[in-house]
């Protein structure tokens, strides 16, 4: 195993502490707990908004941590949930009265935690609300779910409930919102090569020189299929094809397009398979209102890439198009 630490059990505090170190007006790291904020929380008359989940998927979720996303994210340990009492330290560090709304990605410990927080917090007078995020069409259940995984999409649902939060929705307003994203984003990726936990210290899985995997999970669970390696363009049509067949889109609707890198990728590829996924969207007649191409949520060194779309509505595109300050996403 080759990687640039220092300790394997230290790469999280090592990594947050290097964050808000580069990013010292903007972030603040709650000592102890691995939950980083923005600078100044809670934001007054605003309700909170927190993700997070295991570390290794940077820049998701601290990376989003700012003006019009998150309030606040807390980061597990590489692959694995945070804990109940990290997730109650960032639920109590946003809470201006106005409660604090979970984005959770659907793995099992993630539900589970964040509903365990939630539930403590509860019993400290602040009102909790939460959307699961479950945007992977490639299978139903998983090695870490139960239904559909939480991917890429789960940055669309960062951005929108946070833009709405920021305008001084309601909590019910921020999930109706958050609900009508999760509603109407898919995702689907696929990888070249593993990735090594370092903790770990060996690959996740293994794939021949010539393989690919399609719709596997961002921890490295097995997908749908392992096939010869295709061209950029065959596989951007089997990503899409997979999201069509579970989210029909008509000719006059328009989408946003996320192609997601999952840590190795060269944007030279993902501007590839972006250019294919543009023309087939353009050969049904789809508008595309935005695009977003690189690194939104990785899995450590894994090479391969999601496509991600989300069909969009006036209120939606407002939101998508708000101002958003943070590290990793900015508009």
């Amino acid at each position: 195993m080759k990687k640039i630490i220092n300790h394997p059990e230290r790469v999280v505090t090592e990594m947050l502490e290097g964050l808000v170190a580069a990013y010292p007006n903007q972030l603040k790291l709650i000592d102890g707990r691995a939950v980083v904020t923005r600078k100044n929380v809670p934001v007054a008359n605003k309700v909170g908004i927190i993700s997070g989940g295991g570390s290794g998927h940077e820049p998701a979720h601290a990376g989003y941590v700012g003006q019009g996303m998150l309030d606040a994210a807390v980061a597990g340990e590489v692959f694995t949930s945070p804990t109940p009492d990290q997730i109650l330290e960032a639920i109590k560090a946003v809470d201006s009265g106005k409660g604090v709304f979970m984005v959770v990605k659907n793995y099992t410990g993630d539900v589970m935690n964040f509903d365990m927080a939630a539930e403590l917090a509860e019993m400290e007078g602040i009102q909790v609300d939460k959307v699961v995020v479950n945007d992977d069409v490639a299978v139903e259940d998983s090695t870490f779910t139960t239904g559909r995984r939480g991917i890429a999409g789960t940055i669309l649902v960062h951005k929108i409930a946070g833009a709405k939060a920021e305008m001084g929705a309601t909590l019910a307003d921020v999930k109706a919102v958050a609900e009508k994203v999760v509603k109407n984003v898919r995702s689907m990726g696929m990888a070249i090569s593993p990735c090594t936990p370092p903790a770990v210290g060996k690959p996740s899985f293994t794939l021949g020189e010539n393989e690919m995997e399609i719709g596997l999970g961002i921890h490295g669970e097995p997908g749908t299929e392992r096939k010869p390696l295709a061209t950029a363009d065959e596989i951007a049509t089997e990503l899409t094809d997979h999201i069509f067949k579970d989210m029909p889109l008509s000719s006059g609707d328009e989408v946003a397009v996320m192609i997601n890198g999952l840590g190795a990728t060269p944007e030279m590829e993902l501007f590839i398979v972006n250019r294919k996924v543009n023309q087939i969207l353009k050969e049904k007649g789809i508008g595309v209102y935005e695009t977003f191409v690189g690194n939104f949520m990785t899995s450590l060194e894994m090479a391969g890439c999601s496509v991600t779309l989300l069909k969009l509505d006036d209120e939606l595109k407002d939101l998508l198009a708000a101002h958003a300050n943070t590290p990793a996403f900015k508009k």
